[in-house]
């Protein structure tokens, strides 16, 4: 194993500017070569019956189970399926129905390319991400989209790193494509999101948290302080209503209380 240099504070600052720069300038390639083979993938995945199946090994499988997961959660069913796995059963998961979209920048994966025949023979729809329309996985693909870079960002030019990148940048793109295409709304967004800020915000009504009932604390206006506290530290919301029949005529709260406290003692 190589022995490392010195470390370098302003050298490791300078690789990452130029990481962001060779990323950037990979993503900002992409947006010039967006054309009608982009419109016809996503009609091609917008014609699914079923779900789209997301398919990539390596580095490309980590951005595809992202890719599925954003597809899911915008109004595209989808899930991953592992090209290795699929050569060991779970190539059953993908039905007629379905539509596969996969990743590889060479288009050359053994793993991908050797199920490609058979998803092919069933007649699935595929859409390929790939740095190489002209690969394998290229040409078995109805559209093949080119997500090509100038060079990694990695110093050794080996890593994926802005390959991956424009793969993630292109496959949000179809996303965001079909989830307008189908009409998603905010609304839709919360449907599939009940634990985010967004879900809680509109999928949350009023009748959902508010107390009612006995649960609500209240005294009768002739009621003591000391009938008035016990009903606030019971019901543990810090106020009570005062409440004459069935109507509200005041509240009382913890500030209330605090502010007389302090009133007589400076009386005094």
């Amino acid at each position: 194993m190589s022995v490392a240099p010195p470390f370098d504070p302003a050298r490791v600052q300078q690789l990452a500017i130029e990481s962001l720069q060779i990323e950037a300038d990979a993503v900002a390639a992409l947006a010039q070569r967006v054309d009608a083979r982009f419109a016809d993938a996503v009609r091609l995945l917008l014609a699914c019956r079923g779900r789209v199946v997301v398919m990539g090994m390596g580095k490309s499988g980590h951005v595809g189970r992202k890719l599925a997961a954003t597809l899911a959660s915008t109004g595209t069913p989808a899930m991953f399926v592992h090209p290795a796995e699929a050569s060991h059963g779970d190539l059953g998961m993908i039905t007629e129905a379905d539509a596969v979209l996969a990743l590889s920048n060479s288009g050359e994966s053994e793993e991908l390319s050797a199920i490609l025949p058979l998803i092919k023979r069933m007649g699935v729809p595929l859409v390929a991400l790939t740095g190489r329309t002209d690969s394998t996985l290229g040409r078995h693909a109805e559209v093949a989209l080119d997500t090509s870079v100038a060079k990694e960002a990695c110093p050794h030019n080996l890593a994926p790193t802005a390959s991956t990148t424009a793969q993630l940048a292109l496959g949000d793109a179809l996303a965001v494509a079909l989830l307008d295409a189908r009409g998603f709304k905010a609304d839709d967004f919360a449907r599939s999101h009940p634990g985010g800020a967004l879900g809680r915000k509109l999928l949350t009504h009023v009748g959902d948290v508010m107390r009612s009932g006995a649960d609500v604390p209240q005294v009768a206006p002739d009621a003591s302080l000391m009938d008035l506290m016990r009903e606030i530290s019971a019901k543990g919301l810090g106020m009570s209503a005062v409440v004459e029949g069935d109507r509200a005529v005041g509240i009382f709260t913890d500030g209330d209380l605090r502010r007389l406290i302090e009133g007589a003692g400076s009386g005094a």
